[in-house]
């Protein structure tokens, strides 16, 4: 009988090593060039003027040296302030876009806390991992929380911010944690939009579910029901974790970047935080 061609086969393993060396190369790019694909940081000039300022209220720029950088942050604040909001944001964006809304906690007689990561705003500096940012953020912490002794602190983190505020919630034990649009872990959220990915690749894995249990404060978790980017499912798994008294707001119709907008945000999150202060 003659013996079959080869070439056939052989085609077929080169083709496959090919697809193999891709996929490599793939991730490795993935590993290196992973901060550009998680933080998407919008730089301000260092003569940036905020235009921030309100009748009874004064807003002071804060900066808080780091290691190889610097933190930038702004600080809301008022006469007879009741507490404080220290608040953690998202992936995108700096200071002039995420304080739009400061108004919402003087109105309710907070003052406000809001920084800036590396290389986000004004703050200097490159993020180059997870253990760096909660290090940063736990300074931010010890520069300003000192000033409230006595009165009521809620650390506010949304979306990226959410497993930074779960971590520094842990440690530092304020009197509520706020996470909004929340992710179990971003390792989880990764496996949602690339499954193929494996998990080992992730070098910032912020992993708020091996978190929860350990978190002593009152817990108040908000996600809107039409947030396509974090599931609604992921807060689910996050209050089923939690050991301390803890609730979940679902947001109705909200999304991921809208869920501030709606009113049952406002008047949940005003609620909870007013309810501190008495």
């Amino acid at each position: 009988m003659p013996r079959p061609a080869r070439r056939p086969i052989v085609a077929v393993l080169r083709m496959l090593c090919a697809a193999l060396l891709g996929y490599a190369i793939f991730l490795g790019f993935l590993y290196l060039r992973q901060e550009s694909l998680i933080f998407h940081p919008e730089p301000l000039p260092a003569d940036y003027r905020f235009d921030l300022d309100h009748p009874g209220q004064r807003v002071d720029e804060v900066r808080i040296a780091v290691p190889e950088g610097e933190i930038h942050a702004l600080h809301f604040r008022q006469s007879a302030a009741r507490g404080l909001v220290f608040y953690l944001h998202g992936n995108g964006g700096n200071l002039a876009t995420w304080t739009v809304n400061a108004d919402f906690y003087r109105d309710i007689g907070y003052d406000l806390f809001m920084l800036d990561y590396r290389g986000y705003g004004k703050s200097r500096g490159r993020i180059t991992s997870e253990a760096q940012l909660h290090a940063d953020v736990r300074a931010a912490w010890e520069r300003i929380a000192p000033e409230y002794a006595g009165r009521p602190i809620a650390i506010i983190g949304r979306s990226l911010g959410s497993g930074l505020a779960t971590r520094l919630a842990r440690d530092v034990h304020p009197a509520l944690l706020v996470l909004v649009t929340p992710y179990t872990s971003a390792l989880a959220l990764a496996r949602n939009h690339y499954p193929f990915v494996p998990g080992w690749l992730m070098r910032y894995p912020l992993r708020s579910d091996a978190l929860m249990g350990d978190i002593a404060s009152p817990i108040l978790l908000i996600h809107g029901t039409e947030d396509a980017l974090t599931p609604l499912t992921h807060s689910h798994a996050l209050l089923a974790l939690a050991k301390s008294p803890a609730e979940l707001l679902e947001i109705p119709g909200a999304g991921h970047e809208d869920v501030h907008e709606f009113p049952a945000y406002r008047a949940g999150l005003a609620q909870r935080l007013q309810n501190l202060a008495r």
